[in-house]
Order: C-alpha cells, then sequence, then structure tokens
C-alpha cells in the first residue's frame, strides 16, 4: 500500500473515534491538556493495536486463501463502511457522550471504536502491507482527529458528528474497492 492509500485507511477508520470525541467535546465542561492527551492515547492506541492483531490472525491464514484474498479485503472494508455509514444515518440526534475521561468509560469507549480496525488488520495482511508502518500511521491520525474532535465537539457543536462518520465509511468502502480492483484487472 502506498503512503497515500494508508493516510486515507487512517482517515477512514479514525472517524469513529472522531466522532465520539465530538462527543466528548460536547459533554465536557472544559477541555484540558490533560484530556486531550488521554482522547488521543486511548483511541490512538487502540487504534493501532488492533489492527496488530488483525494481522496476525489474517496473516496465519492468508496463504490459505491467496486467490481470494482481495475479496475478503473488499468485503471486510466495504461492510465497515456501509455499518459506519449506517449507524451514522439512523443515529439521529442522540445524546452527548458521557463527559468522564475515567479509565473504565475511556477504555470502552476506545474498545468499541476500535474494533473495525481489527478487520482492516486482516485486510492488511491479505494485502501484504507493512504492518508496521500502517499502524504508526493509523495510531498518529486516530491521535490527532480525536484530539481535533475533542476540540470541535466543544467548539461547535453536534453538526460533524454524522458527516465525520458517513465520510469513514465512503472512505473504507472506496479503498476496498481499489484493492478489488487492482487484484482483478491488473
Amino acid at each position: 500500500m502506498s503512503l497515500w492509500e494508508l493516510l486515507l485507511l487512517a482517515v477512514g477508520v479514525s472517524m469513529d473515534a472522531f466522532a465520539v470525541s465530538i462527543g466528548k467535546g460536547l459533554s465536557a465542561r472544559k477541555v484540558t491538556v490533560r484530556e486531550a492527551l488521554a482522547v488521543a492515547l486511548w483511541f490512538g492506541g487502540f487504534q493501532a493495536l488492533m489492527p496488530v492483531i488483525g494481522y496476525f490472525l489474517g496473516a496465519g491464514f492468508a496463504d490459505l486463501v491467496e486467490k481470494i484474498d482481495h475479496w475478503i479485503a473488499f468485503a471486510l472494508l466495504a461492510m465497515i463502511g456501509v455499518n459506519m455509514i449506517r449507524e451514522a444515518l439512523k443515529a439521529g440526534d442522540a445524546e452527548p457522550a458521557d463527559a468522564s475521561f475515567a479509565f473504565r468509560p475511556m477504555l470502552l469507549l476506545a474498545v468499541a471504536t476500535s474494533i473495525d480496525a481489527l478487520a482492516v488488520g486482516v485486510s492488511l495482511a491479505f494485502v501484504k502491507a507493512d504492518i508496521w508502518r500502517s499502524i504508526a500511521i493509523i495510531g498518529v491520525t486516530t491521535a490527532l482527529f480525536s484530539v481535533v474532535g475533542l476540540l470541535i465537539g466543544k467548539k461547535v457543536g453536534k453538526r460533524f458528528h454524522k458527516d465525520a462518520q458517513i465520510l469513514g465509511g465512503v472512505i473504507l468502502i472506496a479503498i476496498g474497492l481499489k484493492i478489488l480492483i487492482e487484484h482483478l484487472f491488473f
């Protein structure tokens, strides 16, 4: 995968964390440097950890399914993308996320927003991407998006929540299509 593809993938998988960070910003009385760092570390860390787990799970059986790996990568990315879009469209005007930055709520949010990244890691194994480069880009991108989302949530409100999830879903579907087209036609 090229750097641009990895950056697009990173943006796509970071959209859930971005959207949740906006919610955190909406519900926070004030946003401190400590809270911004907590959001960056929790979300960026889990978005980096989950693809590694998925990658090594996928790498264990990648040779067995090499002939259909592009279909699997496409299916996983498309399902994740469609699910993100569906959730964004049905969410309506949900209540803001819990304002707490304590261990338990942050752990639950970090896991929930990074589950999709596990499947992305499996896809990365199938396309034989450099996992360490990939997770560095995904983790840093998610950390930055999370801090920006927190600040946006505090500043401008709920307006971007749905748009962020929809954009993330569209990006993941587009990357899946690109992988499929490259393997089928090139």
